[in-house]
């Protein structure tokens, strides 16, 4: 019997409002099931199209535990770190700094705002790779931003929900006029 290989698909995402969002996702019992391959080259394909550099899988409404860091330089983000995308599965924080910055986030799932939210400055991780191995690593900076914010959709949150008041919010234009520097008038 021969099974008929599919291309990766971009997959539709879900957006602020839907019930998916506000769940609490699943652990994945075998990272090997071909259906967990195939979600994963779905979610990569996913988010090299739409310019992020996270995503998870509730945001694609599956309530399984799986997310993928993927920073690097884009339209949403023209200023971020390059990495190799790095697939998680079951993550969990092991522990993370006292020290908590601010910075600017946005989402797939909450298109057209930022926000100013507060997050560990380093954490310390763990996961099951795409292969199946168990790793722990440190993430700093925005990576760890990334981590925390994918972390929080497996968890049933958005980031959002961890804005310290409503006037951390922005238009996403607004937030890219200000990666621009201003000129001085001479």
């Amino acid at each position: 019997m021969t099974t008929v290989q599919t291309a990766p698909k971009r997959l539709e995402i879900s957006q602020l409002g839907n019930p998916i969002l506000r769940q609490i996702a699943q652990p994945i019992d075998n990272v090997h099931d071909r259906n967990i391959q195939a979600l994963i080259d779905d979610l990569l394909t996913t988010l090299i199209e739409l310019n992020g550099v996270g995503i998870a899988a509730p945001q694609v409404a599956v309530p399984y535990r799986l997310l993928i860091v993927a920073s690097r330089p884009n339209a949403r983000y023209p200023h971020a770190p390059v990495m190799e995308p790095t697939v998680m599965v079951n993550p969990h924080l092991v522990s993370h700094s006292g020290e908590v910055v601010k910075d600017w986030e946005g989402c797939l799932s909450v298109p057209g705002i930022r926000g100013l939210v507060p997050r560990y400055r380093w954490i310390e991780v763990e996961y099951i790779s795409r292969e199946g191995g168990l790793i722990r690593q440190e993430l700093t900076d925005f990576v760890a931003r990334i981590f925390q914010h994918e972390l929080d959709h497996l968890n049933g949150m958005v980031f959002l929900d961890r804005l310290e008041s409503v006037r951390d919010i922005v238009t996403d234009q607004e937030y890219l006029c200000r990666l621009v520097p201003t000129r001085t008038v001479a």
